[in-house]
């Protein structure tokens, strides 16, 4: 995910985490629809869906359709999700070109949402790392292997997370096998101050791969904190269309950073992302469409585009 020194990749996880919180399950064609909006769009880095069971999140029992779809669209770069060895094996199986694997700095958030403690699922890491060297061995196509650091920045059920627990899961993960990092604010607790501060620290132990932020924005701070982290070096960072999305295990944890607000950010400073506000804008409305009664978020769909901002920098 690591995008050149003078631009900034935005990675849309709308199909991810803006649909696992929703108790309606979403029709595979407008999952699709909103794949070939998106890439119109200008988007490229997809993170697609969660393998996990079914039976536990109905939303996603599509998921290899949907990765399938995104993998023919030109230029895609397509992540998936997985909670552990089991989910991983479908990821392998499924052809996407990279898997990400939560591993919580919240003790209490790890138990709530994987079942398991923080050393217990940098053990499980482990094992998924070996699981993709084997399957590269034999088909000579090595999967990437993302990790994000979820709850980096406080948690909604332990509350303070100390930093240096972060910075050592950090150092665990990449001692485990993770190619890249990233740090989420998945309860949207974290300030602009202590989020360039913890990337930069990070960043000294991680270095380029830490690549990506992960920013909620429930509490009106998630555009900020992007900023934030961007004067820390980050160029990779997650967003969802209208803002949706959240983890069902931590409670409060509403709202992803708004793709088209991101966009607007570094539109607005003149850092090229390849994105088309305009385009975003119309996509986020088949978005209203298809999701019926489901609050939207974000302030530039509120606002409108500004007058000032350079026609160059909308498309």
């Amino acid at each position: 995910m690591i995008p050149a020194p003078d631009a900034v990749v935005v990675r849309e996880v709308g199909l991810r985490d803006g649909l696992q919180i929703l108790a309606r399950t979403v029709p595979t064609a407008h999952k699709l629809a909103w794949l070939r909006g998106a890439h119109a769009a200008g988007l490229r880095h997809f993170e697609e869906a969660s393998f996990v069971p079914p039976r536990l999140m109905p939303q996603m029992a599509d998921a290899a359709e949907v990765v399938a779809a995104a993998r023919a669209l030109p230029g895609a770069v397509v992540s998936v999700l997985v909670p552990n060895l089991r989910g991983a094996e479908r990821a392998l199986a499924s052809g996407a070109h990279a898997m990400l694997m939560p591993v919580s700095a919240s003790a209490a958030h790890s138990l709530a949402n994987l079942k398991r403690t923080p050393d217990e699922a940098l053990a499980e890491l482990a094992a998924v790392a070996a699981a993709r060297d084997r399957h590269a061995a034999e088909t000579g196509r090595r999967m990437r292997l993302e990790v994000g650091i979820s709850t980096a920045f406080g948690c909604t059920i332990q509350g303070r997370v100390d930093e240096a627990e972060v910075l050592r899961l950090v150092q665990a993960a990449l001692d485990a096998g993770a190619d890249e990092l990233g740090l989420a604010d998945t309860v949207g607790y974290a300030d602009p101050e202590q989020v360039q501060r913890l990337f930069t620290r990070a960043r000294a132990v991680a270095g380029e791969r830490l690549a990506f932020g992960h920013f909620h924005d429930t509490r009106g701070l998630g555009v900020a904190n992007v900023w934030a982290a961007w004067k820390a070096g980050v160029r990779g960072f997650d967003a969802s269309l209208a803002g949706l999305g959240g983890c069902p295990h931590a409670p409060g944890a509403s709202g992803n950073v708004a793709t088209e607000d991101v966009a607007y950010l570094f539109a607005s400073m003149g850092v090229p992302t390849g994105l088309d506000l305009t385009e975003l804008l119309r996509l986020r409305g088949d978005l209203a469409h298809w999701l019926p009664g489901e609050p939207l978020h974000g302030a530039i769909a509120r606002a409108g585009l500004p007058k000032t901002l350079a026609a160059e920098a909308v498309a």
